[in-house]
């Protein structure tokens, strides 16, 4: 039962993969046609950045396409497992699709949601969260964001 359930899991991810890495490279050839789109699948090649400063300690952003100061970024977030993200909001939207891991979001008001390899997830602009890994292994989330890349900390005014 095990092995089945880590296969599954693996089977999501790479379908998840594949259909975003698709979408990826559709969306700016549609966008872009006359420029070559060159999208990196091992996450361990990407150019990391990093994430801010009260994230936790081996927190990384990779920007996958896109300018995160502009609108319509996306972006590969690596958070360390069993790690916290504190109390924080984004004056986006950001659309969330989780790679590796488990991961909990809990948006202040609402009940917490538990992500899973292959889930999806919409956080409103504004919405203060808290984010955990509950992984021993790290947490890898694609995000899409609507607006320019942000993460401020504590609750909008």
């Amino acid at each position: 039962m095990i092995e089945h359930d880590k296969t599954r899991r693996c089977s999501a991810t790479a379908i998840v993969l594949s259909l975003l890495l698709c979408g990826l490279w559709v969306t700016q050839a549609l966008a872009d046609s006359d420029k070559a789109f060159i999208v990196h699948t091992d996450a361990e090649n990407l150019e990391w950045g990093p994430c801010p400063d009260y994230f936790p300690n081996g927190c990384g952003l990779a920007v996958l396409q896109g300018d995160p100061a502009e609108h319509n970024a996306d972006v590969l977030l690596r958070v360390p497992g069993n790690s916290t993200i504190p109390h924080h909001w984004h004056t986006s939207a950001e659309r969330m699709i989780l790679v590796a891991g488990t991961f909990e979001v809990d948006y202040d008001g609402q009940d917490p949601v538990v992500m899973r390899a292959g889930t999806y997830a919409y956080g409103p602009p504004r919405l203060p969260h808290v984010a955990h890994c509950r992984s021993e292994e790290e947490c890898l989330l694609f995000i899409a964001f609507e607006k320019p890349v942000d993460a401020i900390e504590g609750t909008p005014d």
